[in-house]
């Protein structure tokens, strides 16, 4: 179905676009498992066969995640943006990798291959590592507070150290995330070789191959072909500006024709740096002189570390893109917008373009939460601009002197009927939870209610 076409579905339906994938995966998923079932051959004892069903349906699930990180554009519409499609990319992949435990359990085959086994071995061990190596960055999330404690303690261990060491960061990561297709292609093959039901029931065995083979196919266009078709833009750092003790904005200019984007976006991309070339999604700050743009980068390790210290005027860069569906003018005549620490670099964009808007600027009206620990360094520019736009309302808390910031105290700052309310949200993952489930409680629109994901992984 073209984006169109699709789009035209989801409004006939009163369905937002940006919930058709995810309802589409899940219904993919349940429709595969009842085929899968009800299509069991004669004599195929029943546990084996559910075991073997769960093989099919983790192939299933990975094939999805691949094609969700293939960066097609058709991919991003009905997921919200490029960030929503990351998260359920990293959904689908921890949950096929759950359902291989009861595959291992169930689906045992007397009969075999050694080549089956061996594979089976390969892609269980690589996508096991990708899963727990890509929720590592989110442990303190998951754990109790008095089980976080003892980790806290076994971290500071000389082994526990040298392992971290080892793993390294986002970069080292990402590499070897870039197998991904090769383990599921590992199992997938374990499958063909070694799934008892295939020969008894040759439309398992089609099904099977079209799905494996559709998420493979799209892996090799990722890693081989997407580089030829996506746009990359040449630029080359015009200047760095320390905003704080761990951020700086880096201008960026461009040396060919500029990236064109919306307010909101985010682009990906590559730096050249004192420690190599780097890439990774920044959010779009703004736009700079002469067509160039302007990221916002925080110290969050790796290469953003410091970056005054390692990305210099004259350095070259290349940004692809733009992604992202972050956008204001979805929202209500009535919004407030809420920023959390980095988070603020969308609406700073939103800003900083509001005299450029072909619109006429800001026809909303508009709560804006800014928090941060300490002064924000953006408060001065915010509330400057906010002089020239009589319908934002700037709210500045910091929470070192006023406290946290509550969606209560949200609420009765804007006196507004939830339902009449659009939200829009970037910050920390576990405030934006929280601010969503309260808001949601508060009668809200769940359609109203839009979020920036910034940590992919």
């Amino acid at each position: 179905m073209s984006k169109s076409a699709t789009t035209q579905a989801a409004a006939s339906l009163g369905v937002p676009l940006r919930w058709v994938g995810p309802g589409a995966v899940t219904v993919l998923a349940l429709a595969y498992g009842i085929f899968w079932y009800f299509a069991r051959p004669e004599g195929e004892p029943v546990l084996r066969h559910v075991g073997q069903l769960f093989g099919g349906e983790s192939v299933l699930l990975y094939s999805i995640a691949l094609v969700l990180v293939s960066t097609l554009p058709h991919v991003e519409p009905v997921f919200g943006g490029i960030d929503h499609a990351a998260i359920w990319h990293r959904r689908a992949a921890v949950t096929a990798t759950v359902l291989l435990l009861p595959h291992i359990e169930l689906a045992s085959n007397p009969e075999a291959t050694s080549a089956g086994k061996t594979l089976a071995v390969v892609a269980i061990s690589g996508l096991a590592a990708l899963v727990v190596w890509a929720v590592l960055p989110r442990w303190r999330t998951m754990l109790p507070a008095p089980v976080r404690r003892v980790v806290l303690a076994a971290l500071q261990t000389k082994g526990v150290r040298l392992v971290v060491r080892l793993l390294g960061g986002y970069e080292r990561w990402r590499g070897f995330h870039r197998l991904t297709g090769l383990f599921v292609a590992a199992g997938f093959l374990h499958g063909l070789l070694d799934a008892s039901a295939f020969e008894a029931a040759p439309v398992l065995r089609w099904s099977y191959v079209a799905i494996g083979g559709t998420g493979l196919a799209f892996y090799v266009y990722r890693e081989l072909l997407a580089r030829r078709f996506l746009p990359h833009h040449d630029y080359q750092v015009a200047g760095v500006r320390p905003v704080a003790a761990d951020l700086a904005e880096v201008a960026l200019r461009p040396l060919g024709r500029p990236l064109v984007f919306k307010p909101g976006q985010f682009a990906m991309v590559y730096l050249e740096t004192a420690d190599g070339w780097q890439r990774h999604p920044f959010s779009i700050s703004g736009p700079a002189q002469e067509g160039g743009i302007s990221i916002t980068v925080k110290a969050l390790g790796d290469h953003t570390t410091r970056p005054p210290d390692v990305v210099q005027p004259g350095m070259p860069a290349v940004v692809g893109g733009p992604y992202g569906r972050f956008d204001r003018h979805k929202g209500t005549a009535h919004q407030v917008w809420i920023a959390g620490g980095v988070g603020i670099t969308p609406f700073l964009s939103w800003l900083r373009s509001l005299d450029a808007d072909p619109g006429g600027g800001l026809q909303e009206d508009v709560d804006f939460f800014v928090t941060s620990a300490g002064p924000s360094p953006f408060a001065e520019e915010i509330i400057a601009i906010a002089r020239n736009h009589p319908r934002l309302k700037v709210h500045v808390v910091d929470t070192e002197r006023d406290g946290r910031l509550t969606p209560a105290a949200v609420m009765a700052a804007v006196g507004t009927e939830p339902r009449l309310l659009s939200v829009f949200m970037g910050g920390p993952d576990a405030m934006l939870r929280q601010f969503r489930k309260a808001f949601r409680a508060a009668g809200v629109r769940r359609l109203n209610i839009h979020r920036e994901y910034f940590q992919w992984r």
